[in-house]
């Protein structure tokens, strides 16, 4: 059972709460208005029910009912939302600190953060009234929550105001700590929790906050605040506990197949029964011959950039036939995207503008018809010419809008490239960097061959790299990647391109050692669709800004720098 949804068990108990008053504000409404109710908690089945209300509040959707990680690749050189919209406007690089999506995120977070501090404020009230070691569990499952969320908000904008107790109005004009301070409490937070939390549970828990998820965020938390040595220390306690492996079929991961997989360490749940809580990812990512609306897209760059079979890119490798691009390359190219002359959800996937009709096999196979090619017709079929194929099941297709498919968070293969990062950052190189690389290329669907010992600590960095962007691909790392390397001044500050509309690549682009994919000496460049023309400020932009509401309403809060 879906651990989330437990709270529709729950529904007597709903009414207790809100006859006391107070928990319907505090559910609804921001975190510095929430409640003052001196009786909380009464019992512990009241406990429950609100933590496990927290892990429905982690998950926020802040633009078109997706999941914020499934959103955010889309506004960095790798992907591109076709929506008119605030996050195509952070993808652009001309937002402000009036940007929705931004927004979206600051508020959600310090929702989440609120009811955190709520709970951990008076979960003392049951001591000595229900079973210790469930209120320990419980108050490291909020404690765990609420470092997630400042993981976020840190990565995103530097500094921010550390709240860790419920305050009153009066009391809410915080000034930002420092980017360094939160980061202190998230690791010190997730020690404690780490520290309480179990490694498992049973099946009618699953989806609660593990010691390994503890651990694999604060894994995170390190590296993304180049603290490489924590990083590598507590990746290697998530190893250690022997318990994650890797999926040995990387397509299945991201379906419903894939759900119960040992590789997933901390994954956002949904369930569709009486519309508890569903997603729209489906919709966003399928073609238009699949009544997809194909907004959230990849670039030509990605596709590009993933390697042959042989390990060599595209402009090295023999292998590489520009008439046949899609031929003899990595396989999580065409497990991450819906490739052009592929089958996508029961249709003949083909975008070549010449293409005016395709196959139907959506129904069954030996009676496929033809039908006018709404993916090379339609004037909103994909602008790139690909779509993103992470998290598409056919299991979806009468629920495209209602998807109920879980979206990981957090997975062992991740784990084991903060390993490799962090110890190759520490100019920490052994077999074990090597082993942590080579599980992950090495995977059976996988099989690309494996990085050969004696590397350099440059040479390694490039290959941890780019490693990180084909395994995590349209899982939301992009931005925050390229900005802890200094990269992204250089790889958002540039044209978006899409497939030739009616063709291909006449050759290779040139792909540099920062994985930056260059197309001027490309013969047909000039037939390349221009998506989007993009900026990047590396004055402000390395930070998004705190949200100009926020200012306004919180004098004591400094705007980053640019805004």
């Amino acid at each position: 059972m879906k651990i989330l949804y437990r709270l529709t068990l729950g529904i007597a108990l709903i009414g207790i709460l809100f006859m006391m008053g107070a928990c319907e504000k505090y559910l609804d409404r921001s975190p510095l208005d929430g409640p003052a109710d001196e009786s909380y908690f009464k019992n512990q089945e009241e406990l429950t029910l609100v933590v496990n209300g927290l892990y429905s509040a982690l998950v926020f959707h802040p633009t078109d009912n997706m999941p914020i990680n499934l959103t955010l690749d889309d506004a960095t050189d790798i992907g591109w939302d076709r929506n008119t919209s605030d996050l195509q406007a952070v993808g652009r690089g001309d937002f402000d600190s009036n940007n929705g999506y931004i927004r979206n995120i600051w508020t959600d977070s310090y929702k989440v953060i609120g009811k955190c501090n709520f709970i951990l404020d008076n979960i003392h009230k049951l001591d000595g009234k229900m079973d210790a070691a469930l209120q320990r569990r419980y108050k490291a499952e909020a404690q765990f929550i609420r470092a997630y969320v400042y993981q976020y908000l840190i990565d995103y904008f530097g500094g921010v105001p550390l709240v860790i107790s419920s305050v009153s109005l009066s009391e809410a004009n915080i000034p930002k700590s420092s980017k360094s301070e939160v980061a202190d409490f998230i690791l010190k937070e997730l020690d404690a929790a780490a520290a309480i939390l179990p490694v498992s549970y049973g099946a009618a828990d699953v989806g609660r906050a593990t010691k390994g998820a503890a651990l694999a965020i604060s894994a995170r938390a390190a590296l993304n605040n180049e603290r490489w040595e924590q990083a590598a220390a507590a990746a290697k306690a998530v190893m250690d506990l022997k318990v994650y492996s890797l999926h040995p079929d990387y397509g299945a991961l991201f379906t419903y197949d894939g759900e119960a997989s040992k590789e997933i360490i901390f994954a956002f749940q949904y369930l569709r029964l009486q519309k508890t809580k569903t997603h729209s990812a489906t919709r966003g990512f399928l073609s238009r011959n699949a009544q997809g609306t194909s907004n959230k897209i990849p670039s030509q760059s990605i596709v590009d950039s993933y390697l042959c079979r042989d390990g060599l890119s595209i402009d090295k490798s023999p292998d590489y036939d520009p008439k046949q691009p899609f031929v003899n390359r990595d396989p999580r190219l065409s497990y991450t995207i819906a490739l052009p002359g592929s089958t996508f959800f029961g249709f003949q996937f083909e975008t070549n503008k010449d293409s005016l009709s395709c196959w139907n096999y959506s129904y069954n196979t030996s009676t496929a018809n033809r039908i006018q090619n709404q993916d090379a017709i339609n004037a909103y079929a994909t602008f790139s010419g690909y779509c993103w194929k992470k998290y598409v099941d056919m299991k979806d297709k009468d629920f495209t809008t209602e998807s109920e498919l879980n979206i990981i968070q957090c997975r062992y293969a991740e784990v084991l490239l903060i390993y490799a990062e962090a110890m190759i950052e520490s100019n920490k190189i052994d077999e074990s960097v090597y082993e942590a690389i080579n599980m992950i290329r090495q995977r059976p669907t996988v099989d690309m061959p494996a990085v050969t010992r004696g590397k350099t600590q440059v040479a390694l960095r490039e290959i941890v790299r780019k490693e990180r962007l084909f395994e995590l691909a349209n899982e939301g790392f992009r931005l925050v990647d390229l900005r802890r390397w200094k990269l992204a001044d250089k790889l958002m500050n540039s044209t978006l391109y899409g497939r030739v509309p009616k063709g291909l690549l006449a050759n290779a682009p040139l792909i540099d050692i920062d994985g930056y994919v260059n197309y001027q000496k490309v013969a047909n460049q000039k037939d390349m669709r221009i998506i989007e023309i993009r900026k990047f400020d590396a004055s402000k932009h390395y930070l998004w800004p705190i949200p100009n509401i926020e200012i306004v309403t919180n004098k004591n809060l400094v705007q980053n720098p640019g805004y």
